[in-house]
């Protein structure tokens, strides 16, 4: 009902279908969700992408296995069997330490081949044991496939996107995703915090209007959790000169544990497990040394949570779990509960520093919406409810869909192609405060070298600036606020330094003018709707003071001049522009002549004095990145490179799915022709008893090559296989087609020729307008068509049905519609218009004589005589006008 509600509202925001479409990326831990806005007819407007096994959301897997990439479903299915070639927790590596990696695929028990690249960053060994992908590279794998589903779904291209991110997210994680995003070839629109998707999605159909209102998202993911304070309300605004109410939601506070989430307590339960199978094994057996193991256990403790979430107890059964042993146990909810005691307490620290830093209570909140598949588990939802002393807990949310969905709003709301009607205004703030920090020679440490940049929770995007005056080249350091927490993984506050260079040089030109003002250098920041900042531009401002010589205006000069366009414009006011123009002149023949001093020439003497006049220079001053550390984007080269072999990965993807495709028609066309031969009596009469034995040993021999020597075999060789087999059964196929449709089509021909008669009858009887030439024309082609019929019938009696046929449906077909062409284009003649003759124009003597008649007898029988003698002449009465049937003169006949 709640998706039904949702798509309703939904289409109400729509405003005009446009073939545009534009997506959204969730990318979780473990899971991929995409969504798409799309306004073509026929489709949804906004929906979540299916993929292949028609499931909304897909694992976000990588796997290399025997030289072939595999993503998601793909990858999934290679988890239990190869654990080592599968690659999960993806997102939470990019941007990150190696050594914090380390340990936290250490702790999940994954066993991937970790190597450090040159950034100190984790890349990570595929099993040939020599090719290093990067994170940001297996991350755009995940986004490329993500980007595919949108594809497919929209049904055309879709390159614009919004990602989501988790509001913990610093520069450095931030970044690569984008990195990872311009791998994948995917134009990102933004980045957006995953709760300000929540809130897109709750408030999109809402009226705050009357009310205003404090809600708070609780979030519990597979790998973390976080509780963001955001604030929903209304203002006024014109629009086509009527008042309107807008809504719109302003983000307050986020809080946050990176180590808390549903992977937590499935480590907890995996633990337990693993003790007891290693108690019950004993001699020293550890399960956790077998990663093929551990794999399986996982996957097995995954699903016995999720039914403990609706259950008070539930089973365990691993098939094979470590060296053939099968373990098989179980648990209840209250045991579950007992062993995750300290994780419900941690549970809540987000929500109570929410609350203590807002200096809000539990009463002025309006609802906690609980978003996130760990908010299922029911011990979780009590303990909220104790808290904030609520029975019921805001669930109108899809728990595992909201954020992409309220994503792709935004992506809508920011795309160029698609328009909403309703919108909703979102102020999302920074969830980390950024730090400006100056250093360099004979720079003195005061608040202007080391200063807060971005307080914590300020609004994106803005445009920042700061000046400070000195004289001399200068590294500026941006870092986290000290007072708040880092980003995971990260030991220090810094994460960008740049060197700023041109100032010595600028202040050694400069130094010797006339400096009104100490010079100074101005920065300009930015910080993106994405949460990234970046250092956009370096000035140096110089002013001078000096003075300058001007020419001194001649009072006299000027007054003379003025008397002289007066007395003119005066004397004739149609010169007074001409004069105005040889005023010009002489003022610049003034000034001619005093530059040049010609003898001879008339000249006049112009003074010159000096005056104070103020300079500003802006000079650019080049910025040089110095960042490094796991935390900086791959190089300009790595970039190329890997863009280089991300593409060739995708064309050998497309050859692999081209192989399977062709593999698998002719495996389908094998079965369905053997079916056919063995069981269609049909078969018997198109063919011989040498063609069935024949193709029967052909079918029989390629299947055999298929499942051996085929199954490595190129795309070329399956369709090599296909044709040849398709070359003796098609005109098999085909005779037995022919066998029930040509009849068909010839007693449709003969009805039609039949019909025709009535046709051209029915002409004759109600258009003799039609021209005689075309209707013998239609008819003497259908006499042609009607013995072609009978001589083709003719000989195909003559033949057998297993030979080919004399004629074919299609023949019969074709010349049936060129029969009915032609029949169309002579019914559509139009019928001719009636010629309307003109009535002649009378002669002037006789239209007087006849407007003078007089009664007079004598006239009145010449008239009638002339008028009786020219009948024949005269126009008929249907011929004449209204005007002229009143006043010509006729007689009674």
């Amino acid at each position: 009902m709640r998706s039904f509600i949702l798509l309703i509202s939904i289409l109400s925001l729509i405003a005009i279908p446009t073939d545009s479409a534009v997506s959204s990326i969730d990318l979780g831990s473990e899971w991929l969700k995409v969504a798409v806005v799309n306004l073509k007819p026929g489709q949804s407007p906004i929906a979540v992408a299916i993929n292949e096994m028609s499931k909304r959301k897909s694992p976000a897997l990588v796997a290399f296995n025997s030289g072939d990439r595999l993503v998601a479903e793909e990858a999934a299915g290679l988890t239990a069997r190869y654990p080592n070639k599968v690659y999960s927790s993806l997102r939470d590596m990019i941007g990150k330490p190696y050594a914090y990696v380390r340990e936290k695929i250490e702790s999940l028990y994954l066993p991937f081949d970790l190597v450090e690249d040159s950034r100190g960053a984790a890349g990570i060994k595929i099993d040939d044991g020599v090719t290093i992908y990067s994170v940001e590279e297996l991350v755009a794998m995940i986004l490329s496939y993500g980007s595919n589903l949108a594809e497919m779904h929209a049904r055309v291209p879709v390159k614009d996107c919004v990602i989501s991110v988790p509001p913990f997210f610093g520069q450095g994680e931030r970044k690569g995703l984008m990195q990872a995003a311009q791998l994948a070839g995917i134009n990102v629109l933004a980045l957006i915090n995953e709760h300000s998707g929540a809130a897109l999605q709750y408030g999109i159909d809402k009226d705050f209007s009357n009310q205003s209102r404090h809600v708070i998202f609780y979030d519990m993911g597979s790998s973390s959790t976080y509780a963001a304070l955001v604030y929903f309300s209304a203002y006024n605004a014109k629009e086509f000169g009527k008042t309107v109410s807008v809504n719109q939601f302003q983000v307050k506070d986020v809080r946050w544990n990176t180590e808390l989430g549903g992977q937590k307590m499935e480590s907890t339960l995996v633990e337990y497990f693993a003790d007891e199978f290693n108690k019950k094994l004993g001699n020293g057996v550890d399960v956790r040394k077998s990663p093929k193991a551990m794999a399986k256990l996982k996957k097995q403790v995954k699903r016995t949570k999720e039914i403990l979430s609706a259950n008070t107890a539930a089973p365990i059964s691993v098939e094979s779990l470590y060296d053939d042993i099968d373990f098989r146990s179980s648990i209840t909810r209250e045991k579950f509960e007992e062993l995750c005691g300290d994780l419900w307490e941690q549970a809540l620290v987000p929500l109570k520093e929410l609350l203590k830093h807002s200096g809000l209570g539990v009463d002025d909140l309006y609802a906690v919406e609980l978003i996130g598949g760990a908010t299922r588990v029911p011990k979780l939802q009590a303990k909220l409810q104790e808290f904030l002393g609520r029975k019921d807990l805001g669930k109108h949310l899809d728990a595992d869909e909201a954020i992409v969905l309220g994503s792709s709003l935004h992506a809508a709301n920011l795309s160029d192609g698609i328009k909403l009607n309703r919108k909703l205004g979102m102020i999302d703030g920074s969830s980390y405060g950024f730090v400006l920090e100056l250093n360099g020679t004979d720079l003195v440490k005061d608040e202007s070298t080391e200063t807060l940049l971005v307080p914590r929770m300020k609004k994106m995007p803005i445009k920042l600036f700061r000046s400070i005056k000195h004289t001399k080249d200068f590294e500026v350091t941006l870092s986290y606020d000290s007072a708040n927490e880092l980003p995971p993984g990260f030991p220090s506050n810094n994460f960008a330094q740049f060197s700023v260079s041109g100032l010595t040089e600028a202040n050694e030109k400069y130094a010797t003018r006339n400096l009104s003002a100490p010079i100074k250098a101005n920065l300009h920041f930015s910080l993106s709707r994405s949460g990234i900042i970046s250092f956009d531009r370096a000035e140096a401002v110089i002013e001078i003071t000096e003075w300058i010589e001007v020419p001194k205006k001649n009072k006299t000069l000027e007054s003379n001049i003025t008397n002289i366009l007066n007395v003119s414009s005066e004397a004739n006011p149609e010169n007074n522009s001409q004069n105005k123009q040889e005023s010009l002149n002489v003022e610049s023949e003034t000034d001619n002549s005093t530059n040049s001093n010609h003898e001879g020439q008339d000249s006049v003497d112009v003074a010159t004095e000096k005056i104070l006049k103020k300079r500003t220079f802006r000079v650019p001053l080049k910025i040089a990145d110095k960042t490094s550390g796991p935390g900086t984007i791959l190089s300009k080269d790595s970039f190329s490179e890997a863009k280089t072999r991300l593409e060739a990965l995708d064309k050998k993807d497309a050859e692999r799915r081209r192989t399977a495709e062709l593999k698998n028609n002719l495996e389908a066309y094998i079965y369905s022709t053997r079916e056919k031969l063995e069981d269609d009596e049909e078969i018997v009469k198109v063919s011989t008893e040498k063609e069935r034995q024949s193709f029967a040993d052909k079918l029989s021999e390629v299947q055999e090559w298929l499942y051996t020597d085929g199954e490595d075999a190129a795309a070329s060789e399956f369709k090599e296989r296909l044709d040849s087999l398709k070359a003796i059964g098609d005109p098999i196929f085909f005779r037995l087609k022919e066998l029930t449709v040509r009849p068909v089509a010839s007693e449709q021909a003969r009805l039609y020729i039949g019909e025709l008669q009535k046709i051209v009858s029915n002409w004759e009887a109600n258009k003799p307008w039609l021209p005689e030439d075309r209707i013998d024309e239609v008819l003497s082609e259908a006499e042609k068509v009607k013995g072609w019929l009978e001589e083709k019938e003719t000989l195909q009696k003559g033949k057998s049905d297993s030979e080919t046929p004399a004629f074919t449906s299609t023949e019969v077909y074709e010349k049936l519609y060129k029969l009915q062409d032609k029949v169309s284009s002579v019914n559509r003649i139009p019928k001719p218009k009636p010629k309307v003759e003109k009535p002649p124009k009378e002669e002037p003597q006789k239209k007087e004589n006849t407007t003078n008649a007089t009664p007079d007898s004598d006239d009145n029988s010449k008239t009638s005589s002339n008028e009786s003698t020219t009948q024949t002449d005269q126009p008929t009465d249907e011929n004449l006008t209204k005007n002229d049937r009143e006043t010509e003169p006729h007689d009674e006949l």
